[in-house]
């Protein structure tokens, strides 16, 4: 059971530096009243912020720090758990939030979030929603149990009914199952590879069996002929080879001087022609010009005359030597060919002798293979061994992994049947369709307390049936806001009447917030009054702002008012 003992809070909406505080477990009864704006709901806020980090209204967090002082907002909230007095710190502007568990703190290495969880969860074993549910009924933004989604509703029936568990199992029997999916899809994956690997060893086996049938004596056969191959055309390849070789020591040098005596030759026929045009163009000169086209003298005759001789005798012996050049150099064209026709063939042989070599290497090549293959035999039988042995310890790991498998399946049953006792139509279905008559039974008693006279029933899905003596069937929402009150009251009543049978959410704090002042008429009062007086062990606190509520029927009375703008609480 959780036992509330106060709440403290200063800097908190419209209260100022001087801190709230409000005793939960020393009074029955308590009403809390003050004019609209005085801040008497701020309590409601500042209890559900400190246990759960949010107001109760529709409040920013940044809008709950008082505007005028502007940091400092603290709430402390001390509540018991059976011998353990548990410290709530939350702060904003600094942000701050510690648990004190008799007087120590917990540890704080873990983020905010999981910080908060590990109070809802471990301690508290309530979250937001099933507080508001069974501790809190507010006017303003809480949302009735009845105008929950169906979902949502089942959430606060299992949190009530102390079932939750089954829930969270559930969420653990899911990641369960997948991590047993990821085991059934590495075994698959160990087996197929196991499986091939055996497959492998078989295919060895097989092919150094067939290894073993190849002749020796036929390899070896193969290996001589191919040797004697090699020799041919090794011999072969040399006898081009030298023919190549006296090619180069002979034939290219005198080659190489023919070349230059040619060269040379045509350079002095070059020459001999140049002189032949030059003498041309000077005796034209001496025939046709009697005057120096430079200086405008005349030229002697007998000058003309010698000039033009001289140059006609070089002339004709320039004619007859370069006749006689022709002639040698058609000859040494044929010798150039000669020349060219040897070097051809002189290539071919060298490229001749290139192939056979490559020939004769490849041979060599396919020998040594030959060779490998004749070792390769001579190691089949240890192959043959060794692979055996292989292919039996493949095949007791393969029996390994198949057990393995059978096992998976089998805790795969397993899950799958926890699954189908854990997932809402099994186990929880149990447990509701056992309080289910209980509970209708206990709202319908409250109905009866607030004299409302209709027949209320929940089914296992929370949807309500509602039947009267002068109407049809209908539903929640269509009734007045009066009317909806008073089954709210119903479903709280009921909700911590189950919690104290579970002992799950049991509490003795009850916080009303201003159901007299808009929804309730006076008979409806009178007899929610009643019903308090007859609640034990309970600490029950009414905000109103009603002046005309009899304050004696209350065992303590808390105002809140407005002084410069700051919340003044006053007892």
């Amino acid at each position: 059971m959780i036992v509330f003992r106060k709440i403290s809070y200063r800097n908190f909406l419209s209260t100022g530096n001087t801190p709230s505080e409000i005793s939960f477990d020393t009074h029955n009864t308590t009403l809390i009243i003050g004019d609209n704006g005085s801040g008497k709901s701020t309590v409601l806020d500042a209890l559900t912020f400190g246990l759960f980090g949010k107001p109760f209204r529709n409040i920013k967090k940044d809008q709950l720090v008082n505007t005028v002082n502007e940091r400092d907002c603290k709430v402390e909230v001390h509540f018991d758990i059976g011998q353990r007095h548990y410290h709530i710190i939350r702060c904003i502007k600094p942000n701050r939030f510690e648990i004190y568990v008799n007087g120590k703190m917990l540890n704080q290495d873990a983020s905010i979030r999981d910080y908060q969880k590990h109070l809802e969860t471990s301690i508290l074993k309530l979250n937001y929603r099933s507080f508001t549910q069974v501790v809190i009924l507010g006017s303003s933004s809480f949302i009735p149990f009845m105008q929950l989604t169906p979902a949502h509703r089942r959430e606060v029936v299992e949190e009530i009914l102390d079932i939750k568990i089954f829930s969270l199992m559930n969420v653990i029997l899911k990641h369960k199952m997948k991590e047993m999916k990821e085991k059934e899809i590495d075994i698959a994956h160990q087996f197929n590879l196991t499986e091939t690997k055996i497959t492998m060893a078989e295919e060895h086996i097989n092919q150094s069996k067939e290894k073993s049938k190849i002749s020796k004596t036929a390899l070896e056969s193969k290996i001589e002929k191919n040797r004697k191959d090699i020799e041919e055309l090794n011999t072969q390849a040399l006898s081009l080879m030298a023919e190549v070789v006296d090619w180069r020591d002979n034939v290219l040098p005198k080659e190489q001087s023919f070349k230059k005596e040619q060269s040379d030759f045509i350079g002095v026929r070059v020459k001999l022609k140049d002189n032949s045009k030059r003498m041309e163009k000077e005796i034209e000169f001496f025939n046709n010009n009697a005057e120096c086209p430079t200086c405008d003298q005349p030229i002697d005759d007998d000058f003309r005359k010698y000039a033009v001789g001289s140059r006609t005798d070089k002339m004709v012996t320039n004619t007859n030597a370069l006749v006689s050049m022709d002639a040698q150099i058609s000859e040494m064209d044929a010798r150039e060919d000669l020349y060219n026709n040897i070097t051809i063939d002189t290539r071919e042989k060298e490229v001749e002798a290139a192939k056979k070599t490559t020939s004769a290497n490849s041979i060599i090549s396919f020998n040594e293979q030959l060779i490998d293959q004749i070792n390769d035999l001579l190691s089949v039988d240890a192959d043959l061994v060794e692979e055996k042995t292989k292919l039996k310890l493949y095949r007791d790991e393969l029996e390994t992994i198949q057990k393995r498998k059978n096992k998976l399946t089998e805790d795969n049953n397993y899950l799958s049947l926890a699954k189908q006792l854990l997932n809402d139509s099994g186990i929880k279905t149990k447990v509701v369709k056992r309080y289910l008559p209980v509970m209708n039974k206990l709202i319908n008693s409250y109905l009866s307390a607030l004299e409302f006279q209709v027949k209320f029933e929940l089914d296992e899905q929370f949807n309500e049936t509602i039947k009267s003596r002068y109407r049809d069937v209908f539903g929640y929402a269509n009734f007045s806001e009066g009317e909806k009150m008073r089954i709210d009251l119903a479903l709280l009543f009921t909700w911590r009447q189950i919690a104290k049978m579970k002992n799950s959410t049991n509490t003795n704090l009850l916080i009303l917030d201003e159901i007299f002042d808009s929804s309730l008429d006076y008979s409806g009062t009178d007899e929610f009054l009643k019903i308090l007086s007859t609640l034990s062990n309970e600490n029950v606190f009414i905000i109103s702002h009603k002046s005309d509520l009899s304050v004696d029927k209350f065992d303590n009375l808390i105002r809140f008012e407005k002084v410069q703008n700051f919340s003044r609480m006053t007892t």
